[in-house]
C-alpha cells in the first residue's frame, strides 16, 4: 500500500480536546492557554502557551499514513538542518526524544515560529528565502532518505490516477473526458521527465509560500511532513507564479541567491510544468483518499459536484498546452 493510501478511512473523531491536553501533560508540558487549531488538514496541529510562557505547536501526526521511521527521519533531517543555522523549524526533544505516542496517536512539540505571511512578490523576501533554499540543497546532497517517498511522476502521477479511477469520486458523465486528458497531461509530463533525468536530492518537499513564515531575522520554514527525494526544482517551482515577466524576475532572483550557496542544474527548469501538472493530480487523488474523514466533506463540499470536475479538465487542458510549450529558461534559445 503506498503511503497515501494509508489512513485514508482514518478520521479524528477520538483525539477529544482532553486527549489532546493529556498527550501534552504526559511529557510536563502543561498548557496554560486554550488550543489554537492551526491551518491543517492531513495532521491535527494545535498552537498553545504554557505555563512559563513558551509557546509551542503540537502535531498529531494521522494515524497509518507514515511509518515511525518515516517520521523520525523527518525529525533528524530538520534537526540537522538547524544544525546548519537554517531557520526550519525541528521537534523539540523530550527525554532523549522528538516523537511520542498517548493512546495510539503520534504526535510532536514544536517551537512556535512567530511571522507574517511570506510574500512572494516581495523581492527582498524572494532573494533571502532563495539563499536559505540553496543552503539546505547544499546540505541535503552530502545524504539521503532511506525511508521518504519520491517525487516522480510514477508517485504523484500514476498511482493518483490509479486511485482516481477506482475511487468512483469523477462523476460518471464525465469520467471520458477527466481520464482522456489526464492521461494526455500525464504522457506528456512523463516524457518530458525521462529526457531530463533529474538527480535525486533530499527535499523540504512541499515547499509553497504557506510554508514560509516572515520573521524579524529573516524566512522560517515550516512543515516537512512531505520532505522527499527528488529534483531540487521542486523547491522552487511553487514561488514562481504570476505572467511570464513577473515568473522571469522572480526566478532570475530566486536562482542567482540560490547559486550563491548550490549549483542549479538549468535543465530542470523544463519540469516546472511536468510538476505543476502531477501537483494539480495528485490535489484531486488526495482530496478522494481523505474523504472518509469528516473534515474533507465539510471544508471541501464542491469536490463532489460536477462542476468542479468539469472545471478541472479545462484546467488540464490549459495544463496540456503549457507543456507544450517552450520551458521558462533565463538563457534566450537555451
Amino acid at each position: 500500500m503506498n503511503q497515501e493510501q494509508q489512513g485514508a478511512g482514518f478520521h479524528y473523531q477520538a483525539l477529544t480536546p482532553d486527549l489532546i491536553l493529556d498527550a501534552i501533560e504526559s511529557l510536563e508540558i502543561y498548557p496554560e492557554t486554550g488550543l489554537l487549531p492551526l491551518n491543517s488538514y492531513e495532521n491535527r496541529v494545535y498552537q498553545f502557551r504554557c505555563d512559563n510562557g513558551v509557546r509551542y505547536v503540537v502535531k498529531f501526526y494521522r494515524p497509518e499514513r507514515w511509518s515511525n521511521e518515516q517520521i523520525q527521519e523527518e525529525h533528524d533531517f530538520s534537526q540537522a538542518l538547524f544544525d546548519e543555522e537554517v531557520p526550519v523549524a525541528t521537534p523539540v526533544i523530550i527525554g532523549g526524544r522528538s516523537l511520542h505516542e498517548y493512546q495510539g496517536f503520534r504526535f510532536a512539540l514544536f517551537p512556535s515560529i512567530g511571522g507574517r505571511s511570506f510574500e512572494v512578490d516581495n523581492l527582498e523576501q524572494l532573494e533571502a528565502t532563495g539563499r536559505f533554499i540553496g543552503r539546505i540543497h547544499q546540505f541535503s546532497r552530502q545524504g539521503s532518505f532511506q525511508h521518504r517517498d519520491l517525487v516522480n511522476p510514477q508517485v504523484l502521477g500514476d498511482e493518483s490516477l490509479l486511485w482516481l479511477k477506482e475511487s468512483g469520486h469523477v462523476p460518471s458523465s464525465l469520467v471520458l473526458p477527466y481520464f482522456t486528458i489526464v492521461e494526455q497531461v500525464l504522457d506528456k509530463s512523463k516524457e518530458i521527465w525521462s529526457q531530463q533525468n533529474p538527480k535525486q536530492i533530499r527535499l523540504h518537499g512541499d515547499l509553497h509560500p504557506g510554508n514560509i513564515l516572515w520573521t524579524p531575522d529573516g524566512p522560517g520554514f515550516v512543515d516537512l511532513d512531505d520532505a522527499r527525494t527528488g529534483p531540487a526544482i521542486q523547491d522552487l517551482w511553487m514561488m514562481i507564479i504570476g505572467d511570464k515577466p513577473q515568473k522571469l524576475l522572480q526566478l532570475e532572483i530566486l536562482l542567482e541567491a540560490y547559486e550563491e550557496f548550490c549549483e542549479f542544474d538549468s535543465k530542470e527548469l523544463k519540469l516546472i510544468e511536468p510538476l505543476r501538472a502531477m501537483r494539480m493530480l495528485h490535489y484531486n487523488a488526495w482530496l478522494s483518499r481523505r474523504w472518509e474523514d469528516p473534515a474533507f466533506p465539510m471544508n471541501f463540499p464542491w469536490y463532489g459536484e460536477e462542476k468542479y470536475w468539469e472545471q478541472q479538465i479545462l484546467s488540464f487542458k490549459e495544463q496540456l498546452a503549457v507543456l507544450d510549450e517552450p520551458a521558462l529558461s533565463l538563457i534566450p534559445g537555451y
